[in-house]
């Protein structure tokens, strides 16, 4: 009797004393590893796993454990993974995400089991506007905001009409929204091109309409592999000099070694638009930038950009709150105070958790290696916030 009244006792108190502190910060990371688009989600990878290595894995003096997951380019795929992340693994952030499609399909998943999710690339309308929660952060943009800013450029440099081309998904609706928004010419055509595993990659008929069409510029976003694919494709169909390329999320840092290997010069001198570049200058964009070409030989792109600033973005949370992740309402706030070293530079976020920052006119040139990169040319819309946000009632 004696023994049984002891244990009951022992009982009591365990479930009477408080809950034990979190010995670990446990982030679930989900990008594309496999597929031809695999090569964004590496880019994505390697720059958390830098992040890794400067903050020496450790957040508020706790342990930091990353889970890497490969989503497939697979929206269901990638809602298999998170709810594996939420449930099995017991993250408490649940962080990546290219593809606009795949974040919608996961985001119950996280949001539902109270975690903090995080975009590092992804922005559909929906979670801007709507949609939005107080659990979800951006640290890239909403769809639409780039080609936005790209829109004020084709106005600027007196474009009156111009022929459009985009995948046929979230993000390449968003993004023909986008220039629409703005451009005040004349869309003359518009493809909406096959994109998923089997992306379609051979673009000549569309090239072929675009060159008919009449219409002063192509505009393109096709992000990865479609990427090179369509500029290489642009100059063998004679278009190069004939009718000026404006790009989004298409010429980067991940394109642009293959066509420099490829010797597509007709990149060389093209413009597009986005928030961040290689040249920002702030001090832990000099960082990121000489510790990514140190560690892996080669320029950042903006998916890994924004990809270390999710780490800096978790740490700053965590470190608010003094390590105790039970403690949601407090990372929350420090979160929505955008109170860490961006690659960026120094932003805010809006009521939505996107962030209101500035979007650069970049120019693809030869750095003083004669590595093919871009420069900022100037500042297009400056401390911008996206349309959506108005319909979110946070």
């Amino acid at each position: 009797m004696y023994k049984k009244i002891t244990a009951l006792a022992a009982l009591g108190a365990l479930l009477a004393a408080p809950a034990m502190a979190a010995d670990k910060v446990k982030i679930g990371f989900v990008t594309t590893i496999t597929t031809p688009a695999g090569v964004i989600g590496q880019d994505m990878v390697d720059a958390v796993n830098l992040a890794m290595d400067d903050i020496g894995g450790k957040m508020a003096g706790l342990d930091v454990e990353l889970l890497i997951e490969d989503d497939a380019f697979n929206p269901p795929i990638g809602k298999q993974k998170v709810d594996k992340l939420v449930k099995r693994d017991d993250v408490d952030f649940v962080a990546g995400f290219i593809w606009s499609h795949v974040l919608l399909a996961s985001k119950k998943s996280a949001l539902d089991a109270g975690k903090f999710l995080i975009s590092s690339n992804a922005g559909p309308s929906q979670l801007a506007g709507k949609q939005c929660d107080k659990n979800f952060f951006s640290t890239s943009w909403q769809n639409d905001q780039t080609p936005m800013a790209m829109g004020e450029v084709l106005n600027q440099n007196g474009i009156k009409s111009v022929y459009v081309m985009a995948p046929n998904y979230a993000a390449g609706k968003n993004m023909i929204a986008g220039v629409e928004r703005t451009f005040k010419g004349k869309i003359v055509g518009r493809d909406l091109t096959k994109w998923g595993k089997d992306a379609q990659l051979d673009f000549s008929a569309e090239l072929a309409k675009a060159k008919a069409s009449g219409a002063e510029a192509l505009w393109v976003f096709y992000p990865g592999k479609a990427g090179g694919a369509l500029i290489k494709q642009y100059e063998q169909a004679g278009l190069l000099g004939q009718l000026p390329l404006y790009t989004v999320f298409t010429v980067d840092s991940i394109a642009l070694p293959k066509l420099q290997e490829g010797n597509l010069k007709g990149v060389m001198g093209s413009l597009n638009t986005q928030h961040w570049g290689p040249d920002l200058d702030n001090a832990q964009n000099k960082k990121f930038v000489e510790g990514f070409k140190k560690k892996y030989g080669r320029y950042p792109s903006f998916y890994a950009a924004q990809s270390y600033d999710t780490i800096f973005l978790i740490k700053s949370a965590v470190e608010a709150v003094n390590g105790n992740l039970d403690d949601m309402d407090g990372m929350r706030a420090a979160m929505k105070k955008a109170d860490f070293p961006s690659t960026r530079g120094e932003f805010s976020y809006g009521n939505n958790h996107f962030p209101i920052q500035n979007f650069y006119l970049r120019e693809v040139v030869a750095d003083a290696d004669g590595v093919w990169s871009t420069k900022i040319v100037k500042t297009v819309l400056e401390n911008h916030q996206d349309p959506y946000a108005k319909d979110c009632k946070m």
